[in-house]
């Protein structure tokens, strides 16, 4: 459809109401979560997350006795491959959000630890894509990758930090825009992309899309859904959310705002802003907002920008 481009002072409408809803996560979970049994662990169960429709991998450093692999809820995942040493689970929507079931596995071997036990939990749009689980000794290899791994984790948080620092001292309204580098000679540019959105079927009972509008600066994406709660008892407040490409790969989001609860039968604004460069914002996205510990969740498609 075609867009028009035209300057939005999106600052504005981000300080102009109340925040009640701050993004879950900034960023994807972890790679890699690296788990290490010992003997005298046995009652210590992970708690590992999963979601519908992506892929979660265990790689054990042991094998497994493949015919004793217990899954709770087994019928409701989309894939349970068991290799020799890994084990590779694909939940469907048939789980609920919030619901934990039990994994347990057992090796060859029969050395101790001779069973591991996890505790999958199902959520709304974010799974732990790798988990290696270690009954001997880790190599040093894995020690430096893990401290790595830290190490950037640490250069983002601080990253975050001084972003938000740096928020604080600037101005609001336009002048906030100009001195925080967001705009160029082209500002910000909005697109009505309502009727080019596909909304999940699974969701049409909950939530609805009135209309949806994107916004690209120089630094970032945003997206803008008047949403309508159709069902559900208690008034919805968005806790989290996710902008993905056909890929698989997610933008990096900073805010999540909503313009106030939302309860059933009236209309809210929720606004979700993301890091993107030029090139990372091209193509299609797959938007998902999620409440906390509920089942309402609402997931666009073919979200586009300018």
């Amino acid at each position: 459809m075609p867009s028009s481009s035209f300057v939005v002072l999106l600052g504005v409408l981000l300080a102009s109401g109340v925040s009640v809803a701050q993004s879950e996560a900034a960023a994807s979970l972890p790679g890699v979560r690296r788990v290490e049994l010992t003997p005298d662990d046995a009652l210590s169960v992970p708690e590992i997350a999963i979601s519908a429709g992506l892929s979660t991998t265990f790689l054990f450093d042991s094998g497994l006795k493949r015919d004793e692999v217990e899954l709770e809820g087994r019928d409701r995942f989309s894939l349970v491959d068991e290799g020799q040493a890994t084990l590779r689970l694909v939940p469907s929507a048939r789980l609920t959000v919030g619901e934990r079931l039990r994994l347990v596995v057992r090796f060859r071997d029969g050395a101790a630890p001779a069973s591991a036990s996890f505790l999958l939990r199902v959520h709304p749009a974010k799974a732990e894509p790798l988990v290696e689980v270690y009954r001997d000794m880790r190599t040093l290899e894995t020690y430096q990758q893990e401290a790595r791994e830290v190490r950037a984790q640490l250069v983002q948080c601080q990253g975050d930090v001084a972003r938000l620092l740096a928020e604080q001292s600037v101005p609001g309204g336009l002048a906030g825009l100009v001195s925080s580098g967001v705009l160029d000679e082209n500002g910000v540019t909005g697109r009505v992309v309502t009727k080019d959105i596909v909304q999940a079927v699974g969701n049409a009972n909950a939530l609805e899309a009135a209309s949806v509008k994107s916004y690209r600066s120089a630094t970032g994406v945003a997206v803008e859904i008047k949403l309508k709660v159709k069902a559900g008892a208690p008034p919805w407040v968005a806790k989290g959310a996710t902008l993905r490409g056909k890929a698989g790969a997610e933008l990096n989001v900073l805010r999540l705002w909503q313009q106030r609860p939302i309860a059933i039968g009236e209309f809210g604004l929720v606004v979700v802003e993301a890091d993107a460069t030029t090139e990372a914002a091209q193509g299609a996205f797959s938007l998902k907002l999620w409440e906390e510990d509920g089942p309402r969740t609402i997931t666009l498609g073919n979200v586009t920008f300018p």
